[in-house]
């Protein structure tokens, strides 16, 4: 039984409705939550090349991580290789670059696969990264069905607020309901989308456009497997969301606890799933980071632990909390460290998870969760009436009520009417110049050098067949995912991949 200090004993949950475990899960997913196993704390990295990425995600694991999140750089989000010449000043810069079957390789060597899950923070090219990882983890002698991890794989954000797509929306929607055909035989226990809130906030959004705009998302990838006449038990169960942290403390825990309810009642009400599984809304939370300020960086740790605290409260499976510095650079090894002991110290000295959703039951938030859900709800309706999230998309529904709130969040700061701590109130003059990650440019030459030497000395006729029919499965109606694994298998790149796609479904 969980006590307080004082000895007093606790119940798992003191909340009048549905309790945790229990449809529309408003409480959360599991009977009883962070008592039973705590979320995952799973810090995001990547930069430089795959060896100094490598040495990093080790030190997380060995400080206590419990699951690596990949950030990867700009090239290789938008498939170009790192010798292309729209690559260049961007290798490394805010990720990991991987173009080749030898850096997945070397980004994971020494981390055991079977026991440590990865996520992947890519969409345009997820199903290439996916591939590599596959095939490096099974000469890894590591079945591909028992890797356990998500890949974000959300290109309908990136329409909306991120950016880093190559094709147009349908044949990305195609590429996306491969990978949920592909994983739902071959790799079940691994999550094949991540539905992104996060960016859609970061570009300025409300919490009520996040969760709005980000179930739409959810509506159309659902909509879409369906409609390739896949189970929705079986990929509902798969599907998992990535949602922002922000500063307003109640609102995010309210955010929360709607998200769940909202994405139950679709799943059950609108699709007809009736396993539980696949009608839990299952996420991972990252800290705000367009809150981290650049003047008088200790607070960025304040701002951070309230928020990741946020997050434990509202229920989420998993967080990353981001470090101090980050608003200046990549995080220092030290800042890291500092950024997962704030996990380290809500986990295991503050008491959070020894109830399941502590606020459960109170007016404030029951209300704002009431409140959330009506409007998030009534966003999507119109969205339902502009033919759906693809179709709102290219009429630039989402793109323009995200400027508008941006706009009116941004005004509210320049006026004074929000306050920013040490930027437009209780400014400091600041004379410390703290230390900041460097990118090693030693190291992005060698990274250049290997895939210069690769491309060398590979077997470039087994290349060349691997990538026509790749070509012609594009052309006609199969599943990609086979073809792009076999043409990893024979060290083809990245960039050559894209290329191959690009010739056949064009560029947006």
């Amino acid at each position: 039984m969980k006590k307080t200090n004082s000895n007093i004993p606790l119940k798992t949950f003191y909340g009048d409705g549905p309790s945790p475990g229990e449809f529309p899960y408003t409480s959360g997913i599991y009977s009883g939550m962070y008592r039973d196993k705590l979320w995952t704390m799973r810090q995001y990295a990547g930069f430089t090349s795959a060896e100094e990425s490598n040495k990093r995600y080790r030190y997380l694991i060995d400080q206590g991580a419990m699951g690596l999140s990949v950030a990867f750089d700009l090239p290789t989000q938008t498939g170009y290789d790192s010798n292309h010449a729209l690559a260049e000043g961007e290798v490394g810069k805010v990720g990991v670059p991987i173009c080749t079957l030898a850096d997945m390789e070397i980004l994971l060597k020494d981390i055991q696969l079977n026991k440590v899950s990865v996520s992947m923070t890519i969409n345009s090219t997820a199903a290439i990264l996916l591939a590599f990882l596959v095939v490096a983890a099974e000469k890894q002698g590591v079945n591909r069905a028992s890797l356990n991890g998500t890949i974000q794989n959300d290109i309908l954000k990136e329409y909306i607020a991120r950016g880093t797509y190559i094709y147009p929306p349908k044949p990305s929607m195609r590429i996306i309901t491969d990978l949920f055909e592909f994983c739902s035989a071959e790799m079940p226990r691994w999550n094949t989308i991540s539905i992104s809130g996060y960016h859609i906030r970061e570009a300025g959004s409300s919490a009520v456009q996040e969760v709005a705009f980000t179930l739409a998302n959810g509506i159309a990838y659902v909509q879409s497997a369906i409609d390739k006449g896949l189970d929705v038990n079986t990929f509902g169960k798969r599907l998992s969301f990535f949602f922002n942290c922000h500063n307003q403390f109640f609102e995010e825990i309210a955010k929360f606890r709607a998200a769940r309810r909202m994405w139950a009642n679709i799943m059950k009400n609108r699709f007809g799933a009736t396993e539980q599984k696949a009608m839990m809304c299952r996420f991972h939370t990252q800290t705000a980071g367009s809150t981290l300020q650049a003047q008088q960086i200790d607070n960025n740790v304040v701002r951070t632990t309230l928020q990741a605290t946020a997050a434990v409260l509202g229920g989420t499976q998993s967080l990353h909390t981001n470090a101090r510095d980050e608003a200046l650079s990549l995080p220092t090894e030290q800042s890291a460290q500092l950024a997962l002991r704030t996990q380290q110290v809500i986990a295991f000295e503050s008491g959070i998870p020894d109830v399941a959703d502590p606020l459960a039951g109170s007016h404030y938030v029951e209300e704002l969760t009431d409140i959330l859900e009506k409007e998030a709800l009534e966003l999507i309706d119109k969205i339902d009436e502009l033919g759906g999230a693809v179709s709102a998309i290219e009429q630039e529904f989402q793109q323009n009520e995200i400027s508008k709130s941006s706009f009116d969040y941004q005004k509210a700061i320049d006026s004074g009417e929000k306050i920013l701590v040490g930027v437009n109130k209780f400014k400091a003059k600041e004379t410390e110049i703290p230390e900041i990650q460097e990118i090693d440019k030693i190291a992005v030459q060698k990274q250049l050098e290997r895939l210069n030497n690769l491309k060398q000395n590979r077997e470039n006729d087994k290349v060349a067949s691997g990538l026509k029919a790749l070509k012609e499965t594009a052309e006609k109606n199969g599943n990609l995912i086979p073809k792009i694994i076999n043409s990893v298998k024979n060290h083809t790149t990245l960039g050559e991949i894209s290329d191959t796609l690009r010739q056949v479904f064009g560029e947006f």
